[in-house]
């Protein structure tokens, strides 16, 4: 694949086009490995312009590895409330703890012992090395997958996990080992600013004369990536039900699986629940007697395997609360509490 081509060249051209053009962001304010960890983590499916301020604030909570390292579980799930896919941020601290706990606070700098540590896959291990560390190491994520698709013209399919060892021995063949974090860095930021997914700005590429893609006229052609399965619907009544002392009950989610630990308003799954027995389910659920009042809003929230169509419907609750996980909360408790995007949504009927 690398036949014929000026990997000299190429490098080069990327990493001058990096100094020269790249954004300034927050976690490029120095080489801490820490910061380099967190930023990493927290760019996993989300946008630059989402992370800047959640960075910023998680930095200012968690300054160094020991303050994230022995924080409450839920004062990490709060500073990450409205990020999603939360497990990243669970699976962050625990990383951290053992990095503290075993590595005196500081991240290994081999790719054994960091790519040991709870949620850090080859990409986020690949980027802390060369960006914190200089060293030589790949860092392949889809972003990375769709530039080398099109400069080398590789017609695997993106979507499938053997062809991501097909990129990983390309760019241990391409990186730069004077400046290996400049290289794999131009890459991303290639893939970010100019080698967009739809529609790439090929004239403004520092890279072009490089491009096999862009040369057959392929560019918008690549990368292959096959589709995902169809997401499953689930439809729920979600309850904001209040006491007659204006508290409103909420439930903490169970400790493993989707949005786990955080909280949410009950919600009734309504493919195993008639609607006129939804009086009932809520009373052998939580031991509440409620009167249904209002359908207030209609949300649909998509997960990348699910989507949840919400219904909140408003109710009054009596009686007393018999479930371990449900608590009754004044508008200020729930203040505190780490809710996922789409019960925040509900948050605002109260």
């Amino acid at each position: 694949m690398l036949e014929g081509f000026d990997i000299e060249a190429f490098r080069h051209d990327l990493i001058e086009w990096f100094r020269a053009e790249q954004r300034i962001l927050p976690w490029r304010e120095n080489q801490d490995p820490y910061r380099v960890w967190v930023s990493e983590i927290m760019l996993q499916q989300t946008r630059v312009d989402t992370v800047i301020p959640y960075f910023q604030n998680f930095l200012e909570k968690f300054p160094t590895p020991e303050a994230l390292a022995y924080a409450e579980e839920q004062e990490v799930l709060k500073a990450w409330e409205g990020l999603g896919y939360y497990s990243r941020a669970r699976n962050l601290q625990t990383a951290v703890r053992e990095v503290v706990e075993s590595y005196e606070g500081k991240v290994p700098n081999n790719e054994k012992e960091l790519g040991s540590l709870k949620g850090v896959g080859p990409y986020t291990r690949g980027a802390i090395l060369s960006i914190a560390y200089d060293l030589p190491s790949p860092a392949v994520d889809g972003n990375v997958m769709r530039v080398l698709s099109r400069i080398l013209m590789i017609e695997e399919d993106i979507a499938k996990p053997a062809t991501r060892k097909i990129f990983e021995s390309l760019i241990r063949e391409l990186i730069s080992k004077e400046d290996p974090s400049s290289f794999n860095q131009g890459l991303m930021e290639l893939g970010a600013l100019v080698c967009t997914p739809k529609s790439p700005s090929c004239l403004l590429c520092p890279v072009r004369s490089h491009c096999r893609a862009f040369h057959e006229g392929k560019e918008t052609e690549l990368p292959i990536k096959s589709s995902k399965k169809k997401q499953k619907r689930l439809p729920y009544m979600t309850l904001v039900l209040k006491d007659q002392e204006g508290r409103y009950v909420v439930e903490k989610r169970p400790d493993n699986g989707l949005l786990a630990n955080l909280w949410q308003f009950p919600m009734v799954p309504m493919q195993q629940v008639d609607r006129e027995k939804v009086v009932d389910w809520v009373k052998d659920h939580y031991g509440l007697e409620i009167d249904l009042m209002n359908t207030v809003d209609q949300i649909k929230h998509t997960f990348s395997h699910v989507i949840w169509d919400m219904e909140v419907v408003t109710a009054t609750a009596s009686g007393e609360l018999e479930s371990k996980e449900a608590r009754f909360s004044t508008k200020e408790e729930l203040e505190e509490l780490p809710f996922p995007v789409s019960h925040q949504k509900v948050h605002k009927h109260l």
